[in-house]
């Protein structure tokens, strides 16, 4: 790891670079906590979406008491090759060793460690190899994305866009070139091509014939967890989060439908982690303390046993 540290709105934000256990170097930031430590937060992005989209939310958090990791997965943002294409990677490392190495670098052995998903980030949740190391997690906008889940209009957008446009510009650039269509940052084939196949499945890769050692690693999380889902949110809708994540079926689940507040005012797949939503974010940061004040009577309790 190296890193630089700056001073912004009065937190300590550092520039990190994170090595995985396969040796691959990832561009992150760290954002050290204000007054008393609450915990250390992991921030794990959706696809496609650089770790600087989660800023406004990170420097939130630290400012309520929490150390904030954000990292552009391998092939995003920061993290990206010179170029994408001949560039090969799996969907997987980005929860099997990126995620792993953030949850690596925040866990102290002391503190709690928090997980904040959005989107992929919560299906990430269930890949880690060290998620036992995790207190509790609350992800936004976790679906299965399966077209079927979707209003009709998006879901015929969707399969439009897997079937003719996408495999068109992947077989021109060799990659996934998503910034043409002003989507998200580009994406290494292998991410494409597992994405794709997994969207043709109604319960994502669970229902994929080669993925079904996955069921198992969802099954060992045992967490509380919370997955808050927009009603507006055409990618992820809660009929599309609720298929997904019956994978956790050990877990302390808990499912919330956020409506947001006017229709001028959408919440959507993105609206989550954009400067309006900063109650949204209370909520969670505040199930976070109230999970970090359990943990410490338990401590406290197993200590007093002995």
């Amino acid at each position: 790891m190296t890193q630089s540290a700056s001073t912004k709105a009065f937190s300590v934000i550092d520039q990190l670079s994170l090595v995985t256990s396969d040796g691959y170097r990832l561009a992150a930031t760290r954002y050290s906590a204000q007054g008393p430590l609450k915990g250390n937060l992991i921030m794990a992005g959706a696809t496609g979406v650089q770790q600087r989209f989660y800023r406004r939310f990170a420097q939130h958090a630290s400012a309520q008491g929490f150390n904030v990791l954000t990292v552009d997965y391998r092939g995003i943002g920061e993290s990206r090759p010179t170029s994408l294409k001949g560039f090969e990677m799996s969907y997987l490392d980005w929860g099997f060793r990126d995620l792993a190495a953030a949850v690596e670098f925040m866990d102290d052995g002391r503190t709690p460690l928090f997980w904040v998903g959005h989107s992929f980030g919560g299906h990430a949740l269930g890949l880690l190899p060290n998620h036992h190391k995790i207190t509790a997690a609350y992800c936004f906008g976790t679906g299965a994305g399966w077209a079927g889940w979707m209003p009709a209009l998006e879901a015929f957008k969707v399969r439009l866009l897997w079937s003719c446009i996408l495999p068109l510009i992947v077989a021109h650039k060799g990659y996934m070139a998503w910034s043409v269509l002003g989507m998200g940052d580009d994406l290494p084939l292998g991410v494409y091509k597992d994405w794709r196949r997994w969207c043709a499945y109604p319960h994502y890769f669970f229902d994929d014939p080669s993925m079904a050692s996955v069921a198992h690693l969802y099954a060992e999380v045992r967490m509380p967890c919370i997955f808050a889902n927009a009603v507006d949110d055409l990618w992820a809708p809660p009929v599309s989060r609720d298929a997904f994540i019956k994978g956790y079926r050990n877990a302390q689940l808990s499912a919330r439908d956020l409506y947001p507040e006017t229709k001028k005012q959408p919440i959507g797949h993105m609206g989550y982690f954009r400067a309006s939503a900063t109650e949204i974010w209370d909520e969670a940061l505040n199930w976070f303390a109230l999970q970090s004040n359990s943990a410490a009577m338990q401590h406290r309790s197993a200590q007093g046993g002995r």
